[in-house]
């Protein structure tokens, strides 16, 4: 497909046919094997003995689901890819005969994409797939022809959902001209099926209204799981075995929750890859599509300012920060079967440390990435429980107003242990960060909401302005921020001279603040990777063995403290969180950043 006229969105495109090869040993006789997984060349283009519809129906000799299997001789391992190539297309002389090979119209020189919401009528489909999803038509990220299907067990018409999604659309888009046009336009091609999720019966019916959408178009099938993890499983079968494409590609994105340890995780993995192969599976954690955080890397990588210093012989220590000034709200019933370690520490914070302290990765390839995010989860330290603190808000009446405590909400249990505060030391035993604490810390109900990354570095030696200071060297040194929500802003402190006849010292900040520095709306994190899942683009998700790496290193410290039944200490709503977490940072000689005056 050509790419895209405006010039604020990728390209949505496909790979070149065929794209890579790789040599594998198969039942012992030697296969070139030819990936076609993101081209636009199916299955149907190609000899029926290459390809198997299922891989429960497999060809003797062939290992086939998205690829390409052809034997070969060992000792002709030196015949061109492009011979391969032009061996498979041999068979198809004329467009005539592609035309019965495939057995496809003239419309499929097309490709069209249908994205179903399954979980439609959830809050999740309403407040952000939907409205990400009309973003993107909005900027003409989205390919010329596509369709977005609703699909819950909801009654609803096909003019109910549009009234439903139409509530949560805004013209916040650089607020331009035309949207309401947009708005109806995008609502056109919204439809809905009601259905069960466990039902194949219901899925193949939905089959059928896809089909008739996609017109005789190469297909192609995205499938967002907006619905509990204890039904996930029911909805890939189902729409594996009854709604995949028969022609191009299909992926399904799965929400967290991941399971609540590595038992559980390891069970839904298994379980998921029955129906699916790895790169069919999309992990979202919403997180890694934050400005901020895909931008770390290129403040990394290129700026020679920064890479030089990222390492333990000049950061002193590194905060993950995550705030919320509210409580549970009515989730207490979902958050206390998780609480804040496995909702936000375990994956949320994670990925952003590993994002922050990988190697160099050999390129920007979404394997080549995530490679080296693995080997940094798999450098950790197993966390103790004596550096982990937790807590959990309790009422507290400030203006004249109560705030309720986290047992208060009626969906939680009067005797609940579940925190809805943590903080954490985690190490990385490497040769980069070894010695270096990484403090995390993440709470609800407490005085500000932010999320961001403090890196802080070592003080000046032999320092000429120590006396400046006084005693407190902390304001001493250098800090970078990286704010990453709200109000997203990168800021360095350094030590400046006042103007004025004297010696007098202060720390100013090199400020780079987004709103001010652009005047583009920053995209919600969920148009990033919706629009990445589309395109294939896997960077931002995260893989299986990331995820085992990731529960493994928590896994340990969460049976202990279940186990156990440890208490967790009670802090006030709106407050800075339990004391617990001062003497924890004090133990490692850190301050948490975002505690003095000037922040």
């Amino acid at each position: 497909m050509a790419a895209l006229s405006s010039i604020n969105c990728r390209s949505y495109s496909y790979s070149s046919f065929l794209s890579s090869s790789s040599s594998s040993l198969i039942n012992g006789q030697q296969f070139q094997r030819l990936n076609l997984s993101s081209s636009g060349i199916s299955k149907r283009f190609l000899p029926d003995k290459l390809f198997s519809q299922s891989r429960k129906y497999l060809y003797p000799g062939v290992v086939l689901v998205q690829d390409v299997a052809v034997p070969v001789n060992p000792v002709e391992q030196e015949t061109s890819f492009k011979n391969v190539k032009d061996g498979l297309l041999s068979s198809i002389t004329s467009a005539e005969e592609l035309k019965q090979t495939a057995g496809f119209d003239t419309n499929k020189d097309q490709s069209t994409v249908s994205i179903t919401v399954v979980g439609a009528s959830g809050d999740l489909a309403k407040k952000k797939i939907f409205p990400a999803l009309f973003a993107l038509y909005y900027e003409d990220c989205l390919p010329k022809h596509f369709s977005v299907f609703g699909y819950a067990r909801s009654k609803m018409t096909d003019a109910e959902l549009r009234n439903m999604v139409s509530k949560t659309l805004t013209c916040r888009i650089d607020k331009r001209e035309n949207c309401g046009e947009k708005m109806d336009e995008f609502l056109k091609r919204c439809f809905y099926h009601s259905g069960q999720y466990d039902s194949e019966e219901n899925f193949t019916e939905l089959d059928k209204k896809l089909k008739e959408h996609e017109g005789g178009r190469l297909s192609n099938r995205l499938f967002y799981l907006s619905i509990p993890p204890n039904i996930f499983i029911d909805a890939v079968r189902c729409a594996s075995m009854s709604a995949s494409s028969a022609n191009g590609w299909t992926r399904v994105i799965v929400e967290k929750p991941f399971g609540r340890d590595s038992e559980s995780s390891a069970a839904l993995t298994k379980a998921l890859k029955q129906y699916l192969e790895e790169d069919q599976i999309f992990r979202i954690d919403h997180y890694l599509g934050k400005e901020l955080v895909e931008n770390l890397s290129v403040l990394r990588f290129s700026n020679l300012i920064f890479e030089p210093l990222w390492s333990r012989q000049y950061i002193r220590n590194v905060q993950l920060i995550f705030s919320e000034d509210f409580g549970t709200e009515g989730r207490g019933g979902y958050f206390d079967n998780y609480g804040i370690i496995r909702d936000i520490m375990q994956n949320h914070l994670l990925q952003i440390l590993a994002l922050f302290a990988m190697e160099t990765p050999v390129s920007l390839d979404a394997e080549d990435i995530r490679n080296e995010k693995v080997k940094v989860l798999r450098s950790m330290r197993p966390i103790r429980l004596e550096d982990v603190v937790i807590g959990q808000y309790k009422s507290h009446t400030k203006g004249g107003i109560t705030y309720p405590a986290y047992t208060d909400d009626k969906t939680v249990p009067k005797d609940s242990l579940t925190p809805t505060f943590a903080a954490a030391a985690l190490f990385i035993d490497n040769a980069r960060w070894d010695g270096v604490p990484f403090l995390m810390k993440a709470g609800k109900a407490l005085h500000n909401k932010r999320a961001e990354i403090r890196v802080q570095f070592r003080h000046v030696p032999g320092n000429l302005y120590n006396r400046n200071f006084g005693t407190d060297l902390d304001r001493a040194t250098n800090e970078l921020v990286i704010r990453v929500q709200p109000d997203e802003a990168i800021y360095l402190k350094i030590n400046n001279k006042v103007p004025g006849l004297g010696m007098r010292l202060d720390r100013s900040n090199l400020h780079l603040h987004y709103a001010a520095r652009y005047s583009k709306e920053i995209p919600d994190a969920y148009e990033r990777l919706l629009l990445d899942a589309i395109e294939g683009e896997r960077r931002l998700f995260i893989r299986s063995d990331e995820l085992d790496a990731a529960w493994s290193l928590f896994t340990p410290v969460l049976k202990e403290l279940e186990e156990k039944k440890i208490i967790p200490e009670y802090y006030p709503y709106g407050s800075r969180g339990p004391v617990g977490a001062h003497y924890l940072a004090a133990k490692y000689n850190v301050r948490w950043g975002d505690l003095g005056l000037e922040q």
